[in-house]
């Protein structure tokens, strides 16, 4: 049985982020800001993941995604993680993944897979799906079953990838017997979903984002660009970021003494922002140039989560009787 065998001391916390682009403030008030108050706590055994073959089936140029995968380390580094503390690694350097997933192609089927919002997504607007895309969800509960993983932090948005982990791995063991835990998500309600500059969710893939380690400039053209209602007292948009970084109470007074202000709103928010995360950007400047460095810590990432990836997949091939 998988509590009988699991090496873990803590319960596992696992999360990852693609590196298909940069680190937005999206990305952090949505994730990273949990999973690292989450690793300071020490309540859980954090697993960071670079999510390098997910990403492939954006990022197709090889100079490009060492780039970004270089730059996404040194930005989860930047936010406060400690590669001390957790275990921060590429996808990419434990095969395991993609065994398990092959592990898990066996017993899904098609009309399972095709529920899967970025394939339903991808198919109303007509695009031509590739099979990394049709089956990213079953690497996906690769990703987080593999580790025992009890809790995942996620946008709501988010929430079917983890159904899709915690289903696969209800069939798993029903048919070769208790192999995996069962995860679950975590989401922090008020941060669920940031919004990006023109009210939708913020994305990458919808240009609406407000980089996490922008320059005082960057910040302030992005913020004057926040697409506001002229028919209110308090722009929406502007106020809904604004509280990401500071209590309501706090920015009652600022918001009342300025109804209708627009501009005096933003100035604000720029200040804010900047001020939020100067500290954040100033490291990672000096961390994004340090190549070994960040090499070094994937290295050693790596080393901890193939071990504790074999350990599952050695209980996976004896429970369907490869070995």
């Amino acid at each position: 049985m998988w509590y009988r065998t699991c090496m873990h001391k803590k319960p596992v916390l696992l999360s990852g982020i693609k590196p298909t682009g940069d680190l937005h403030i999206g990305n952090y008030f949505g994730a990273v800001r949990q999973f690292v108050e989450m690793a300071h706590q020490e309540q859980y055994d954090v697993f960071i993941m670079i999510a390098d073959y997910h990403a492939l089936n954006f990022i197709q140029n090889k100079e490009e995604m060492r780039r970004l995968t270089h730059e996404l380390t040194a930005g989860y580094i930047a936010s406060g993680l400690d590669p001390k503390k957790v275990t921060l690694f590429k996808q990419s350097d434990v095969p395991a993944h993609t065994e398990l997933t092959w592990v898990f192609d066996t017993i899904t089927t098609m009309p399972y897979l095709e529920r899967a919002h970025a394939y339903k997504d991808a198919e109303a607007k007509g695009k031509e799906i590739t099979a990394g895309t049709f089956n990213y969800p079953m690497l996906m509960a690769a990703d987080i079953l593999l580790y025992d993983t009890t809790v995942v932090p996620v946008g709501q948005d988010q929430k079917q990838h983890i159904e899709y982990a915690r289903d696969t791995a209800e069939k798993f063991n029903r048919i070769f017997g208790e192999t995996f835990r069962l995860p679950k998500e975590y989401i922090t309600e008020s941060v669920a979903t940031v919004p990006g500059i023109d009210g939708q969710k913020m994305s990458k893939s919808y240009g609406n984002t407000i980089r996490m380690f922008a320059s005082r400039e960057e910040i302030a053209e992005r913020v004057m660009a926040i697409v506001t209602d002229s028919s209110g007292d308090v722009p929406t948009n502007v106020y809904a970021i604004h509280k990401l970084l500071k209590s309501e109470a706090e920015l009652a007074p600022l918001y009342e003494a300025n109804r209708g202000r627009y501009k005096v709103l933003k100035e604000a928010l720029i200040d804010d922002l900047d001020a939020y995360f100067s500290s954040m950007r100033a490291r990672y400047e000096k961390l994004v140039t340090d190549e070994r460095k960040i090499e070094a810590i994937l290295a050693h990432g790596a080393k901890r989560a193939r071990a504790a990836a074999e350990r599952k997949m050695s209980e996976v091939r004896n429970a369907i009787g490869v070995r």
